[in-house]
């Protein structure tokens, strides 16, 4: 049985006897190309790696960097102060405008109609304020009038005051001649004495226009015054008639809305036919000169200064490298204006790093770069170096 299984197997020469292959002399060589290349690729690889890395660490030693960026700007939103009703739109959407230029009308009937009104009461306080004038005029020549009356009463007062003593006068001496020695009549005595009592109810008499001219001047004065506080009050009148006539030409001027700067339009929500209130925005007007707000955590404002170069890249833009200069510096970190500042004083405290904003403007040259490519809100990288 092994003798037929030996005479099946194949017969195997010896080791010794088998025949050696022949080796290619130019396979090591290869080899050692090989794995010298190798190393000299990841040797360059590695040196690389060490270069960038060196790079990466003085360039974030020597510059802080902040993604927290983006272009701002003047944004009027643009309303009237009346209510009316649009009656002309002369602007679209996006369209470039100059400071002053038309953007819309409202209906200027209603506000023609209370000018005219105005002017007619303004035309009636004027015209009210000249009666009084006038008024006053004829009160001061009465007044004038009066005081000359006291005038003459005065000497009308004098002159029989004259009268009487000389009457008394007259009367004393006759009623001596008649009582001593007769020298004069009765009848002259009588007459002498007549006289005396006509004198003395002259004198009263004068007195008593006197007392009434006095009283007349005191009555023109009265007036007088009276007068001067309707001139017054007719002023007031006119005053107040101008001052509302000039609010309707105001309220007929503002039925015209122009543009309040140079700027771009947007964000139009108008259109001829609708009705506005006073107060609501119904488009925007970004002007075309915006600057950049860079929001830099706190520890990164050492070595900070205004005046100092800035690079940035506008993300819209990424071909163009553009630079700047810090113009200046929030007065209070992000968190400050904030509709709810954080309140630290209650609860548990955990340190957040606060960000404060940062106003970037381009140089001359970036400007003429950018031109009016630039739009509110584009997001921005910015680099200031430090060290």
């Amino acid at each position: 049985m092994n003798s037929a299984t030996d005479s099946a197997a194949p017969l195997t020469p010896p080791s010794d006897l088998r025949p050696t292959p022949e080796i290619d002399p130019a396979i090591p060589v290869a080899r050692t190309r090989y794995f010298t290349l190798r190393a000299v690729l990841f040797a360059l690889l590695g040196l690389g790696a060490l270069g960038w890395a060196i790079q990466y660490c003085l360039h974030a030693y020597r510059f802080v960097t902040t993604e927290d960026a983006y272009v701002t700007g003047h944004l009027h939103q643009v309303s009237t102060q009346l209510d009316g009703q649009v009656i002309e739109v002369l602007v679209q959407d996006n369209q470039t405008v100059r400071a002053g230029d038309v953007l819309f009308r409202l209906d200027p009937l209603e506000f023609q109609i209370a000018l005219q009104k105005t002017e007619a009461g303004f035309a009636l306080a004027r015209a009210q304020e000249a009666q009084t004038v006038a008024a006053a005029s004829q009160e001061a020549a009465a007044l004038d009038e009066a005081r000359a009356r006291v005038a003459q009463a005065e000497a009308q007062l004098a002159q029989a005051d004259a009268q009487l003593a000389l009457a008394q006068l007259t009367l004393s001496r006759d009623e001596l001649l008649l009582s001593h020695d007769g020298a004069i009549t009765r009848s002259d005595f009588d007459s002498a004495r007549a006289a005396a009592q006509v004198a003395q109810a002259a004198s009263r008499a004068a007195q008593s226009n006197l007392v009434a001219a006095r009283a007349a001047v005191g009555a023109a004065e009265a007036a007088q015054s009276s007068v001067r506080a309707q001139i017054a009050a007719a002023t007031a009148n006119t005053a107040a008639a101008e001052a509302a006539r000039r609010d309707a030409e105001r309220k007929l001027t503002q039925a015209t809305i122009t543009a309040p700067a140079a700027g771009r339009i947007g964000s139009k929500h108008l259109e001829p036919g609708d009705r506005v209130l006073a107060g609501q925005a119904v488009l925007a007007l970004a002007e075309t000169d915006p600057w950049i707000v860079a929001n830099f955590k706190e520890t990164q404002l050492v070595g900070m200064t205004v005046g100092q170069s800035v690079d940035l890249s506008i993300d819209a833009l990424p071909d163009r490298a553009l630079h700047g200069q810090i113009d200046s510096f929030s007065p209070a970190s992000g968190a400050q204006f904030a509709l709810l500042p954080p309140d630290n004083s209650t609860g548990n405290f955990n340190k957040v790093v606060q960000r404060v904003p940062v106003k970037i403007t381009l140089d001359a040259e970036s400007r003429t770069q950018v031109g009016d490519r630039l739009r509110l809100g584009l997001s921005a990288v910015v680099e200031v170096r430090v060290r």
